[in-house]
């Protein structure tokens, strides 16, 4: 959980992006390219492409009203403060740390605000698009640069990332040697044991098994080997999950999972991959970690980790145990039960696995 200031808690803005980003050196320039707030309250942000983002919103305190920021890679060279207008008090561009950059917008006091219901969208590789605010009166646009800049032919339209024709493009998968390598993807739970049971009865085998069978038809389709240790609904023990990879001497083992936290706590969500031992069990594990961050802008990095689970711990092979999210969350959930996310999660893990693969020859 993170905790800042007043040690009121910070919330993710949900963001629905397309990204393949690589992060930005430490001495790069800022990633923010232009910046604008239209007379109809929405934020308009032009980047470099591919850029990852991250949003946040504070509620007011004695020292500040609400704000909303966005922290972006890459180092600001010139911090300023702009006046605002309308609900808004005024715009801050600054350095919250060494290599980033900062864009906060504070409103005036009594401002009527829904962050709950904000959503940050990607219009393409790089511009996104935030309603904030419904204007009462007459609003000034307030801006630097041109967002606009370069749009190309792409439709200013949330829906066009999601057309069938293009839907996956946005995480390229890396090519590796055909039929040299096998794998097994274990998706976790089944049967009688459902798993973590999260906000709207949403199930963690239902959600892990359907990210389980995009990533092995993603992966066989790049000449990998691929077997999960259960393709439907059946009760499956831990024991035999490690057997089967073991038996057909597989180069990697990934089981695939969704969290929850004690007490079905809303406000705690995030991705974390555990391993169990070895150079190899950590890289697999650090570049999966890498993409569905990637994949999830928002939801908290709970890191790569060394964990001592039964089905990595007594697998011959490296192996590694991903947590996709929370299903207590109220961020994770809300992605999780939606097939369009799962998919950009088996995409995400497709890939970290194929980086793997390649790195190792």
């Amino acid at each position: 959980m993170i905790r800042f200031l007043d040690n009121k808690l910070f919330r993710y803005i949900s963001v629905f992006l397309f990204l393949n980003s690589a992060i930005l050196p430490v001495k790069s320039s800022s990633a923010l390219a232009a910046w604008a707030i239209k007379t109809n309250g929405v934020l308009e942000l032009r980047t470099k492409s591919n850029t990852n983002l991250k949003a946040y919103f504070q509620n007011a305190n004695q020292i500040s009203g609400d704000r909303f920021w966005v922290d972006f890679p890459g180092e600001l060279k010139n911090p300023r403060i702009i006046k605002g207008n309308g609900p808004i008090k005024e715009i801050r561009l600054g350095k919250p740390n060494k290599g980033k950059t900062r864009l906060v917008i504070e409103f005036k006091e009594d401002t009527y605000l829904k962050p709950l219901t904000w959503r940050m969208v990607g219009l393409d590789k790089n511009r996104w698009r935030i309603k904030l605010f419904n204007p009462k009166y007459t609003f000034k646009q307030i801006g630097e640069g041109l967002v606009d800049k370069k749009r190309g032919n792409i439709k200013a339209n949330q829906n066009s990332i999601y057309k069938k024709k293009s839907e996956y493009k946005y995480l390229k998968l890396p090519e590796v040697k055909q039929n040299k390598f096998s794998i097994v993807i274990d998706p976790g739970h089944g049967g009688p044991d459902p798993g973590a049971i999260g906000i709207g009865g949403i199930r963690e085998t239902d959600v892990v098994l359907e990210v389980s069978k995009i990533i092995k038809k993603l992966l066989s389709e790049k000449g990998v080997k691929v077997t999960l240790t259960r393709k439907y609904e059946v009760n499956l023990d831990l024991a035999p999950r490690v057997s089967i990879a073991n038996n057909m001497d597989a180069d990697i083992f990934v089981s695939i999972h969704a969290n929850a936290s004690r007490g079905k706590r809303k406000d705690i969500s995030g991705l974390e991959t555990f391993y169990y031992r070895g150079w190899r069990g950590r890289l697999l594990a650090k570049n999966i970690q890498k993409q569905i961050l990637r994949v999830s802008p928002g939801s908290p990095d709970r890191g790569v980790k060394q964990g001592r689970f039964y089905v990595i711990k007594n697998t011959k092979m490296p192996a590694v145990l991903v947590e996709i999210g929370f299903l207590t969350g109220r961020l994770d959930a809300r992605r999780l039960e939606q097939k369009t996310h799962r998919k950009r999660l088996a995409y995400a893990i497709a890939k970290g696995i194929l980086q793997y693969l390649y790195k190792i020859g």
